[in-house]
């Protein structure tokens, strides 16, 4: 059984799980030459962190990774995501490859808006 696809200018929530990067983005869709319907999603855009509670600065030692961070902080490897918004990088492999380096961790916005709308 397939599920529906789901209304243009819906959030993406009933596609992925509430933790998820992409569960507060829009979904929009497209109309090609051929008359076919293609969805997908909005660019996500990473929300302000301003204002929101620094839990820990964690220095970073050899062997850490982003998912086990996440599990230490958060209690969930899948929100590894939150530490790379958080510290706004582009390629989260570099916030762990050279030790020394400290990354703000950060309380979740319960209100939905960490996952960056839109």
């Amino acid at each position: 059984m397939t599920q529906p696809l789901p209304t243009a200018g819906a959030a993406a929530a009933d596609r992925f799980p509430p933790h998820s990067r992409y569960a507060n983005t829009e979904i929009a869709f497209s109309t090609d030459q051929d008359g076919v319907e293609r969805r997908y999603l909005r660019r996500r855009f990473i929300a302000s962190t301003e204002g929101m509670t620094t839990v820990a600065a964690h220095l970073v030692v050899a062997g850490d990774r982003l998912d086990l961070l996440a599990h230490r902080y958060y209690g969930d490897p899948l929100l590894s995501w939150r530490i790379a918004d958080t510290n706004r990088a582009i390629d989260p492999v570099e916030l762990v490859a050279e030790p020394g380096r400290v990354l703000s961790i950060k309380a979740p916005d319960v209100s939905g808006g960490f996952g960056g709308a839109g």
